[in-house]
This record gives C-alpha cells, sequence and structure tokens, in this order.
C-alpha cells in the first residue's frame, strides 16, 4: 500500500461527553462492531460489573468513571480507526483538552433526559475554537426524555453550532420503536439488550413504502411529519460545512442496547476526515510529507503496574515512523531509537514496526518526554496549541511515612509529568506543593502514590488565589523580589520561578512595587516573550 493510501484510510477521534452521558459505553460498542472485543461491560448505576475496555487504572473501575484517556486502535470497513476515549469529569478535563489536539474530529455524546451539561459546554467551546468537525449521538433514547426538536433547539443555542439530523427516533422510552436513518432512507427497529452485534434493519422505499406502517403503525404518521419538517425547514447537510466545523450532524440512539450505533459508525467512516495540517513554531506540517514528526500530548506511568513502564503517547503528524530508527528529540536537541512503539486497546499493547500520519503510538519513557514535546528526523519545530492549565486548587503534599520518602518522591514526580496536576517545591523546608483544576485529582493523586509507589501521604490545602510564573530582564531586580518574597516563592518542573499569590489585589499590588518583574498566567511565558 503507498504513503499516500496508508495516510487515506486512517481516522483519529475523540469521543467526549459530560459524565454519565454514556461515552465509555459508546466507546465499547465501536470496539464491538470493530471486532477488537466480543462483550461489552456493562455500566449501570455508576458501578462497573464487568470492568470496561477503556477504563483500565483500578480507581476508575471502582468509581466508575474515566479519569484518563484512553487509546484504542481497530479496523473498520477497511479503514484504522484511532479512537481515544476522554475523562468526562471537568476535574479532569485538561486531559481532555489536550487530547483533542491530537485528533482530526470529535464524537460529543449528549444525554437525552439531561440535554446539554456544562462540561460539554467547555468540550464543544475548545472543539470550537478549532473548528474541529464534530458528530452529536443523542444517547439513552430508550428512557424518557426530552422531545427531539427542543433538543436540537438546545445544542444549536448552548453549543453555538448548527445542527442537522442524520437519524431520527421513532418515540422514546418505553415506546421506543428505532430511528429512521435520514442519509442512508434505511429503518432500524429497536430490540433491547445489547451486549454482542446484532441489528434488525429494514431497507425500505422511502417513507411511502407500505412496511412502514406495518411495522410501526400509528407511529409511522408521526415519523412522516417530523421527516417533512426537517427536510423542509432544517439545515441541509453538506459534507464540506461539517467538516469546516459550522454543521454538526446529530444520530440518535441507546449505547446500552446497541441501538444506533451502527449506523453512526457507518456514517463517521464515510464522512469523517483523513489525518490533517498541524501548525508549528515555524510553519504548518502537512500529513503528506514524507519527513516524520509527531508530538506527544499525554504520558501515562504504571499503564502496566507490574512492569513500573512509563509512556508518552505520540500523535504522528507527518512521515512515516518506523521501529528502531533514531529521531530527533527538539527539546533535549538529542536522537532516541525506540525499540518497542506500540499500539493500543485499552491497558492492551502491541509492539509495531511501523506507524502513519494519524496514528497514535506509545513510547516507552525513561522520563526524556515532557508533554509537548516534539520529535522530528531532525528539523528544528515546535507544535503548537498543546495547552497548558492554570490550576485553581493548592495543597502541600505531606509524607506520612519518612521511610518511602524516595517513593514519594519518584511517585509525585512520575505523576504530575502526565499533566494530571502541576508541582511546585519551595527551597526553605523543601515543601511540596500541588496544583489541580478540581478536588477528584487529589484523591486520585493519592490513591496511585499509595498503590503504585507504596507511599503514603496527605494533602494541606493552601491560601493561593494564583499561580503566577514570574520573570525579568533585571537579575538584581529578580534576585531582590525572590529575597523578600521567599515565602510565597516556589520553583516548577522546569526550574522557572512562580510566585503563590494570595488574591489578585496582591499581584496588582506587587507589579506596582517592582515595576522590573513581570508576572505571567500561564506556563507559556516564553513563548509569550518572543511574540511580544
Amino acid at each position: 500500500m503507498s504513503y499516500a493510501d496508508e495516510i487515506s484510510k486512517r481516522r483519529t477521534f475523540a469521543i467526549i461527553s459530560h459524565p454519565d452521558a454514556g461515552k465509555t459505553t459508546l466507546t465499547e460498542k465501536f470496539l464491538l462492531f470493530g471486532g477488537a472485543i466480543q462483550t461489552a461491560g456493562a455500566v449501570k448505576s455508576n458501578k462497573i460489573r464487568k470492568s470496561t475496555s477503556s477504563d483500565f487504572m483500578d480507581i476508575e473501575r471502582q468509581r466508575g468513571i474515566s479519569v484518563a484517556t484512553s487509546v484504542m486502535g481497530f479496523d473498520y470497513n477497511g479503514l484504522k480507526i484511532n479512537l481515544l476515549d476522554t475523562p468526562g469529569h471537568k476535574d479532569f478535563a485538561e486531559d481532555t483538552y489536550r487530547t483533542l489536539t491530537a485528533v482530526d474530529s470529535v464524537i460529543l455524546v449528549v444525554d437525552c433526559v439531561k440535554g446539554v451539561e456544562e462540561q460539554t459546554e467547555k468540550l464543544m467551546h475548545v472543539c470550537r475554537m478549532r473548528n474541529t468537525p464534530v458528530i452529536i449521538f443523542v444517547n439513552k433514547m430508550d428512557r424518557e426524555g426530552k422531545d427531539p426538536f427542543e433538543l436540537l433547539d438546545e445544542l444549536e443555542a448552548k453549543l453555538n453550532i448548527k445542527v442537522r439530523p442524520l437519524s431520527w427516533p421513532i418515540s422514546m422510552g418505553m415506546s421506543f420503536k428505532g430511528v429512521y436513518n435520514l442519509y442512508n432512507k434505511k429503518l432500524y427497529l429497536f430490540r433491547p439488550g445489547g451486549v454482542t452485534v446484532a441489528e434488525d434493519v429494514l431497507t425500505i422505499n422511502g417513507l411511502d413504502d407500505p412496511q412502514l406502517d406495518t411495522q410501526l403503525g400509528d407511529y409511522a404518521t408521526k415519523l412522516k411529519d417530523d421527516v417533512e419538517l426537517i427536510e423542509t425547514a432544517g439545515q441541509p447537510f453538506t459534507v464540506d460545512h461539517y467538516l469546516a466545523g459550522g454543521l454538526a450532524p446529530v444520530f440518535f440512539g441507546s449505547a446500552i442496547n446497541n441501538f444506533g450505533v451502527k449506523e453512526l459508525l457507518e456514517t463517521f467512516t464515510e464522512i469523517a476526515p483523513p489525518p490533517g495540517s498541524r501548525p508549528t513554531n515555524i510553519r504548518v506540517i502537512t500529513p503528506d510529507e514524507k519527513a516524520f514528526s509527531g508530538f506527544v500530548f499525554k504520558i501515562h506511568a504504571n499503564l502496566d503496574p507490574r512492569h513500573r513502564d512509563r509512556i508518552a503517547f505520540l500523535r504522528i503528524c507527518s512521515g512515516r515512523f518506523e521501529r528502531n530508527t533514531m529521531y530527533h528529540h527538539v527539546r533535549l536537541d538529542k536522537n532516541i531509537r525506540f525499540s518497542s512503539p506500540a499500539s493500543f486497546l485499552g491497558q492492551k499493547k502491541s509492539i509495531i514496526d511501523e506507524a502513519f500520519p494519524g496514528d497514535v503510538i506509545g513510547l516507552y519513557d525513561t522520563g526524556n518526554f515532557k508533554i509537548g514535546d516534539t520529535l522530528t528526523e531532525g528539523e528544528n519545530l515546535q507544535f503548537q496549541g498543546i495547552p497548558s492549565f492554570s490550576p485553581e486548587i493548592f495543597k502541600e503534599l505531606v509524607n506520612l511515612d519518612p521511610s518511602k520518602s524516595k517513593q514519594l518522591a519518584k511517585g509525585i514526580e512520575q505523576l504530575t509529568d502526565e499533566g494530571v496536576a502541576q508541582l511546585y517545591t519551595q527551597q526553605q523546608g523543601n515543601r511540596r506543593i500541588v496544583g489541580t483544576v478540581g478536588e477528584l485529582q487529589f484523591d486520585v493523586i493519592q490513591y496511585r502514590l499509595e498503590h503504585e509507589y507504596n507511599a503514603k501521604c496527605r494533602f494541606h490545602r493552601m491560601d493561593v488565589h494564583k499561580a503566577c510564573w514570574v520573570t525579568s530582564d533585571d537579575p538584581k531586580a529578580m534576585d531582590d523580589f525572590c529575597r523578600y518574597r521567599a515565602e510565597r516563592i516556589m520553583i516548577d518542573k522546569d526550574g522557572n520561578f512562580v510566585y503563590m499569590a494570595e488574591s489578585s489585589w496582591i499581584i496588582k499590588s506587587l507589579q506596582a512595587d517592582y515595576p522590573a518583574i513581570r508576572f505571567h498566567d500561564t506556563s507559556e511565558f516564553k513563548r509569550e516573550m518572543q511574540e511580544g
């Protein structure tokens, strides 16, 4: 197969949603249709009876939520699908935001009962910023939920995007009969229970086919009226409009019952974009370039607790990646060879010999990588648009077992390398401060430190409004500031000075008192200074 053919057969996308909308369940049904698994796990009442393929951490299985992005690859309709299942919980949204930089399109899952929720709006905002093509799947149609037309209005109003249904539900809840596919004019009849691949599809000759009345009875009239309204008053669907990020096709179904999933997957593989271009600090990289390039968007320690491994997840942007080939690590300015690059199905991994643009591969890492790092065949460039987060909660890490100090230090270094939290140290007393965007992250860090590194700790909350990176062109002014404000000065993992501000008023006051000192809201200050 030619290089161009390899690129054209890739589809790389993320599934995103508010917690409990059914995102992980939909992921598993995709894997079912792709033949990657034979039976899906059951997710009910927030408890996982049978562990899902994408939720592999112990704390995820206990709580019934996803707290880290899972990477899965499978084949379908002659295409190679790279699927990234993301956390829905807002405390782990940063992992999802970074994942969105590594995909070419998105499937957004919405609960038909709850409609558009807070986290859905935030995630969609990130997609709209990049004009990422989005398909919406309205889930749980086997429950009594909002009227479909009401839902369409809500989607457009809250998500700031035009929508166009490509399938339409026939009733809902106890009387849910199925969906009519407006894209291929097929009728899908609902049969509850979907742990294996099975379906009832009726090919009909349009809405005037007598079979429609035979199968649906009185519901056929309502379906015809609804479809007529959609076709006459609704937004017309074009693939180009979808690919430009201006129009979101909408599908209806029930992921837990494996219903409405196949037509979603079929249409996705038909219209979703192949690998696209990516901006760097010097130029735009296109996937058809022969020279290899890629960036690290996620790091995960102890993916396999038995081997204490550390995996850097790399999105390939151009060229052919080959096993045992030397590639240039731009930030470290050194060449590295990878003997065991891997593809993934959740926790299961397989060694690969080559990969192409659009693929997401795992690289075994001994501490060389940070999120945002770039690999090339020698060109010094840096991929852009990978967000860094501003912590909202700050707590001091307290060691509960001094005999395990080395394990605790190693553990918190590796876990914060994953990007779920920021780590700051204070030279006075060697204090460690952890900053996150949500409380739940502290629970996860504490749990993983104990179970993966055998190190027990607790966290003490600190009175910090914001962490500001501080720089100055005047070394003496910087030295004076750090000496006079030593009790609030920390050092981040890259050796940069950070001021732990008590309030926004304090920041303004310090800016007036120390005009030679610059305060930065994010760790991207080096780029800000270059651009300025």
